[in-house]
Order: structure tokens, then C-alpha cells, then sequence
């Protein structure tokens, strides 16, 4: 199959996808791959299969020649709850819990490697790097004025296109062309049609798109007999802007998606286990949108209009593989990450609910006939609430994901 075509069925495949939407570390994966997440998304040192790209492009040419499909069933669950004394004091809402009613995702993930030669391998990896979405049935932004149900939707669909090389025995290198797709909605902000620069798209204007495209860069490299580290960058992905929602968006609509930055490290204990673990940091302060506090007096939708109030993010990931026999492999991962925003900005943020710091994963992988295996995944991110004073309100989430893929190598 000639690689252009296969990308744009990949990209396609994708695009057609379900309700993808996570939001873990932030509005990041907490990993990508389904071996990966079953270390807690600790991979930028230790590649696995042709997802490897999607944590650092540099491993692809040590996986091989391989095909990897996979898909995760995604159940957030999260609410948010009012008390007498703030919001919840508006008797448009009311006070008590509000649970999102839309809690069941499906995640697709693709991945295909080929094989220049030995030293060298041309891939591409589909995936969802992340998202939110939220859907209430009550107005909880009236503003003591009539609103439609809050609601949210964003998401992001990464088709990353690879190369990747071994510069000699023990150091590879890769890089990662991004091309994204972006979509967005929010519903329920009519009560701030006097506080934005454009009252006619900052709310309920259905989904826009979104498109741009950023690098990422990978170095991994053996040091020692059984000691492996790794390096990544990707760059901030500049996007287009959402026109229909230029007045609610900081900078006019814009969404860019941040910069972020990784090492890593895997070490073979025994012949038969080892031990990754990764550092990322997350530059939510890059997106004016994401990072511009709640509390900001200028319009919404200018470049100082406010925001959610996120705060760069760094995110730990540690993971265990043991090879328990020559047909079963097995993994355990922790991944922790301190929500991106503090309490007080939790008024916005009741569509973002982005407060699951603690993720707990299992996983493993089968080797079946004809070079071909089989593996799963299981995480759960333990719930986090988060209560501010000043609008008498707590937010709070947790999660689980199932996950299964097939891999073939080629």
C-alpha cells in the first residue's frame, strides 16, 4: 500500500471517529498507545510499537516494521456542585450537584512504521491528544439572566507523519510533522453578551473547525549496558482561528496548542523487567484562552479577555513491564500531574473540569500466531474535587478507560 494513500485513510479513519475527548493531564492524554498508558504513559525512553512516535518520534526506528490499531472506551465522570451562599445562590440555577451527562467515549489510535533500511523508518501515527466536553442540563452561566444549559466540546485529532534514524549503535533521532485538526463549541455564556467583544459568536454557535500544524522532536539514546534516556520538544502548534467564537476565545478565537517538553528514562532491572519513567512539562502559559485568569476585567474575546486560568503543568510518569513469560507481557504504571488551575478560577472552568491529578494503570500484552499480538489497558484517575469560597462551588472528576489493540509485525 503506497504510504500517501495509507495516511489519508488513517486521517479519515480518525476524522469519522466518535466522541473523542480526554482530559487527564490537563486537557492532554495522560499517555498514547495502549502499552504506553499501561505504564502511565511513561514511553519517551522506552518504544514499544508504531504509537511510539506519538511520545517520542525517535523510537519509531527501534520498533520496526509494525502496524498498531487500537481503541479505548473513555467514562469521565463529573459534576459540579453549588452551594447557598455563591453561585448557587441565583435562583436560575439552584443549588446542588450537577453531573455532565455525557460520559461514554470512544478513542481510535493508528499506527503504522515501515522500514527504509535498517538504519532508518518512514511512519505515521493517528491519534487524540486530548480534549473536553461537558453537557448540562441547566444554565449554570446566567448571570441572574436567562441562558441556555452550559455545555462544551473540544477536541484534537493528531495525524503525524514521522521519519526517524539511528545515527549509530546506540542514538536515534526523529522528527514529527503535526498536522491538527480542532474542533470547539461552548453553550450557556448568553448572561455575558455584555462583557464580550462580539456578543453575536461567543456562545451556542454550534462547532467550529480548526486546522494548523507544529514539529516534534525526539532523541533516545542507550548510555550504559541496561540504562536508556530519551528527549523531547514539541513546538507550539499555531491554529487557526474559531470565527464563531471570536468573542468569547482571548486573542479573537485563538486556540494554539502549547509547547511541551520531556525526558525520560528506562532501565532493564533483570533481563525481564523494566522500570521508565518520564517528566513533561505542559505549557498551558503559551494559550492566551487557556491561560488569562477568569478574573480579567477586559472583554471577553480580546487578548487580555478572561480565561480559565491555567497554569503550566508538569506531569510524572512511572511504569513497570515485566516480561512474564516468552508469550505474556505485563505492565503497571503511575502517572500524576497537579490540576493546571487553582480554586479560584473554578467558576470558568465548570466546563473545563480538568482537576484529576492521580492516575492508577494496569495493562498487557499477548504475542499471538503470525507475528501478530494483542493487548489491553486499564486506567482510572481517582477523583479531585476542588472548592472555592468566593462562588461556593466544587468541581470535580474522575476516570476510567478501557483499552485494546492489535499489533502486526511487518
Amino acid at each position: 500500500m503506497k504510504f500517501k494513500k495509507l495516511i489519508g485513510m488513517m486521517a479519515i479513519a480518525g476524522m469519522a471517529a466518535p466522541g473523542i475527548a480526554s482530559a487527564t493531564n490537563g486537557y492532554f492524554a495522560e499517555g498514547y498507545g495502549i502499552k504506553t498508558r499501561g505504564m502511565g504513559g511513561a514511553g519517551i525512553a522506552l518504544p514499544q510499537d508504531a504509537m511510539a512516535a506519538a511520545t517520542n518520534p525517535a523510537g519509531m526506528v527501534m520498533v520496526g516494521g509494525r502496524l498498531d490499531i487500537g481503541l479505548t472506551y473513555f467514562q469521565p465522570d463529573r459534576s459540579v456542585i453549588l452551594g447557598p451562599n455563591g453561585v448557587g445562590a441565583n435562583p436560575t440555577i439552584g443549588t446542588g450537584e450537577y453531573t455532565s451527562d455525557n460520559k461514554y467515549f470512544l478513542i481510535p489510535e493508528v499506527g503504522y512504521n515501515h522500514m527504509l533500511n535498517k538504519d532508518m523508518a518512514l511512519g505515521v501515527v493517528v491519534y487524540g491528544n486530548g480534549g473536553l466536553n461537558t453537557k448540562y442540563n441547566k444554565p449554570l452561566f446566567s448571570q441572574g439572566g436567562s441562558a441556555s444549559n452550559a455545555s462544551s466540546d473540544m477536541l484534537q485529532l493528531f495525524v503525524a507523519p514521522t521519519w526517524s534514524m539511528k545515527i549509530n549503535e546506540n542514538n536515534a533521532i526523529g522528527v514529527s510533522l503535526n498536522l491538527v485538526y480542532q474542533q470547539f463549541s461552548i453553550s450557556g455564556l448568553e448572561g455575558f453578551a455584555g462583557k464580550s467583544s462580539d456578543s453575536v459568536n461567543l456562545t451556542g454557535n454550534g462547532h467550529d473547525k480548526s486546522t494548523g500544524y507544529g514539529l516534534k522532536l525526539g532523541w533516545t539514546g542507550k548510555v550504559a549496558q541496561n540504562v536508556t534516556l530519551g528527549a523531547t520538544y514539541q513546538t507550539l502548534t499555531k491554529m487557526s482561528k474559531f470565527d464563531k467564537y471570536k468573542g468569547m476565545l482571548a486573542e479573537g478565537g485563538s486556540l494554539d496548542i502549547p509547547s511541551t517538553y520531556g525526558l525520560g528514562i528506562a532501565v532493564d532491572v533483570t533481563p525481564s523487567m523494566i522500570i521508565a519513567a518520564d517528566v513533561v512539562r505542559i505549557n498551558y502559559g503559551d494559550v492566551k484562552a487557556l491561560n488569562n485568569p477568569g478574573s480579567n476585567q477586559a472583554l471577553l474575546g480580546t487578548d487580555n479577555g478572561p480565561g480559565f486560568g491555567w497554569n503550566d503543568q508538569t506531569v510524572y510518569k512511572l511504569g513497570l513491564s515485566y516480561k512474564y513469560s516468552p508469550g505474556l507481557t505485563l505492565r503497571a504504571g503511575y502517572n500524576y500531574a497537579k490540576a493546571p488551575f487553582n480554586s479560584d478560577q473554578n467558576y470558568f472552568n465548570f466546563v473545563a473540569l480538568a482537576t484529576t491529578e492521580s492516575h492508577l494503570s494496569l495493562g498487557a500484552t499477548w504475542v499471538l500466531a503470525d507475528k501478530s499480538e494483542l493487548s489491553l489497558m486499564y486506567m482510572h484517575a481517582f477523583d479531585k474535587g476542588m472548592y472555592s469560597s468566593a462562588t461556593d462551588s466544587t468541581i470535580r472528576m474522575k476516570q476510567d478507560a478501557i483499552g485494546i489493540a492489535y499489533g502486526l509485525k511487518m
